[in-house]
């Protein structure tokens, strides 16, 4: 991680870790069946002042800071920033007048100067404008702080862009197979002497078993893939195996993209269209780095949640100790603690997640993505120009591999049309990532061992087949550990494609945490039933009750 466990609890949260407690909300504390039979007139008062406590206890919040690395200070020319769309020289620098116009439409919030924007081509920027709408639920988007990004020219961004290079060698490669790859194992050796690489290791090192992992500690227990993405599911009456229409392997007539100037210069330009993705005509379990990329290319949002929700729920995962109908010998959850109520929360938490991160996307950071730097790195070791970037990179055997394979050293993308038109940091998938695992934490026991239930399984190297996951610590594997793997799947499968950077998944999860830690906060209020909370265990290790 970029950080210690420790400080990831302050990482980025509302201003405080903490929202205003109490008085609203024990003002509006369970008052059982005499508050929910009165008058329409006392109910309409209820109900108004339930949303106006939860709606002071928000305002009451401290607004926080919103720091940034610099970079867009700190170079004149843009060239640390993200402005992937807009016009660009012939080496990718971008017009200085579009940048402004960006600006200037993100610092009025005017709608018509959205439509002012200077763009380069035909692809439209993708709805900035999301990062200062409102809500109506939660604590509001412009109150989420997360901490900057690493900065162009230091030794952190540099380490995170030589795992992009390696992860798209690695492309074709089964995950089941890291351990005997040579690929993989020089990947390892490099990743582990760089000056500063923020990647899970082992005794100080990277190793197959932590190459390309989330930070959690359940991303550490069994396959790479989680369960959630492999257990075929019930989807009502329509029973679906988990195979997925991925992309063949560069051997198998597969591409790569944006590795040679012009394309990537009219990916720049967002000068479309840029062509579709081969399709293998044999659908696969998810074994490798480009089946993880073909999943995250073109899923709905909260869909791998929502599918794990409904394996647990199918499958007779036990429910949150604090759900209070756990004991009742009369009812069972429906529209609240039951599976309707937890399977929209999954849905419900994503919106909200993707306002939040868009603020910091566009109105704070603007940072640029990896095909960008790729291009700084190429037209620096071309000797085009000259870039300030540090030279664990410029040197990296990953890059000078990346060369041999295609002649130049752009970074080589999993997606014709490279990254969407929004910036790097933070991440859309990751924000919903973190919201989303963490609404199916707080309703299921997230320390349920999931061997209890299911076999635990693994794709073979081809994709055709489950088999049984080899490993000892198997019986580590917990429903919400798994949810955290899931997490981490989604969006560095996201990375694996090439569009974004470790960062942006490991800052993002807390990010989406908090925004779900919001909405069961403003929740809580709501219910008729006896409920104490939800106790789960949140990214960094530590467990809350909500």
């Amino acid at each position: 991680m970029r950080k210690s466990s420790a400080s990831l609890s302050r990482r980025m949260f509302i201003g405080s870790t903490a929202l205003i407690p109490g008085a609203a909300q024990v003002a509006l504390a369970n008052t059982g069946p005499a508050a929910a039979n009165g008058s329409d007139e006392q109910r309409r008062e209820r109900a108004f002042q339930t949303r106006l406590q939860a709606a002071l206890s928000e305002r009451h919040l401290p607004f926080p800071d919103h720091p940034t690395n610099g970079d867009e200070q700190r170079y004149p020319d843009r060239i640390g920033n993200y402005s992937k769309g807009l016009p660009h020289n012939s080496i990718g620098e971008v017009d200085q007048a579009a940048y402004n116009s960006l600006l200037n439409a993100l610092s009025s919030s005017d709608p018509q100067d959205f439509e002012r924007i200077i763009v380069g081509g035909n692809t439209r920027l993708v709805d900035p404008q999301a990062g200062v709408a409102f809500d109506m639920e939660g604590v509001d988007s412009n109150a989420m702080r997360m901490d900057p990004p690493p900065a162009l020219a230091s030794a952190g961004r540099a380490g995170e862009a030589v795992e992009c290079y390696w992860m798209a060698l690695l492309r074709d490669v089964s995950f089941s197979d890291y351990d005997t790859d040579p690929t993989a194992q020089a990947a390892c050796t490099e990743l582990s002497r760089l000056t500063d690489f923020q990647g899970p290791k082992d005794s100080g090192r990277v190793t197959p078993k932590t190459l390309f992992r989330g930070f959690t500690a359940g991303d550490a227990a069994g396959p790479y893939v989680s369960q959630f993405l492999l257990k075929p599911i019930e989807y009502g009456a329509i029973h679906i195996e988990q195979k997925i229409n991925t992309y063949p392997a560069l051997s198998q007539g597969g591409r790569d993209y944006s590795t040679d100037q012009a394309s990537w210069l009219a990916v720049q330009n967002g000068t479309g269209p840029f062509g579709s993705n081969v399709i293998d005509p044999s659908p696969r379990h998810i074994r490798n780095g480009r089946d993880l990329a073909a999943y995250v290319h073109i899923d709905v949002l909260f869909e791998a949640y929502f599918n794990a929700c409904l394996w647990l729920i199918d499958n007779g995962a036990p429910l949150n100790p604090g759900n209070p109908y756990n004991s009742s010998p009369t009812q069972v959850g429906f529209g609240t603690f039951g599976a309707p109520h937890v399977k929209t929360m999954v849905a419900e938490a994503a919106t909200r997640a993707l306002k939040a991160v868009w603020h910091q996307k566009w109105f704070v950071h603007r940072t640029l993505r990896p095909e960008e730097y790729g291009g700084l790195v190429h037209f620096t070791k071309t000797k085009a120009a000259s870039y300030p970037l540090h030279p664990d990179v410029l040197m990296s055997d990953a890059l000078a591999r990346v060369f041999a394979r295609t002649g130049t050293f752009f970074l080589p993308h999993a997606f014709p049309e490279g990254c969407p038109q929004h910036p790097s940091y933070g991440q859309g998938h990751g924000t919903v990532a973190g919201a989303c695992a963490t609404m199916v934490k707080a309703f299921f026991d997230d320390t349920f061992p999931l061997s209890n239930i299911t076999d635990i399984v693994q794709a073979t190297p081809d994709g055709f087949a489950l088999v049984q996951y080899p490993g000892s610590d198997k019986n580590k594997i917990t429903v919400g550990g798994e949810m955290d793997k899931l997490a981490a799947n989604i969006a560095i499968g996201r990375n694996h494609a090439a569009v974004h950077w470790r960062s942006d998944y490991e800052d993002s999860l807390p990010l989406g945490e908090a925004v779900a830690i919001s909405i069961l906060r403003d929740q809580k209020a709501t219910y008729n039933e006896s409920f104490k909370g939800f106790t789960f265990t949140k990214f960094d290790g530590t467990r809350i009750t909500v």
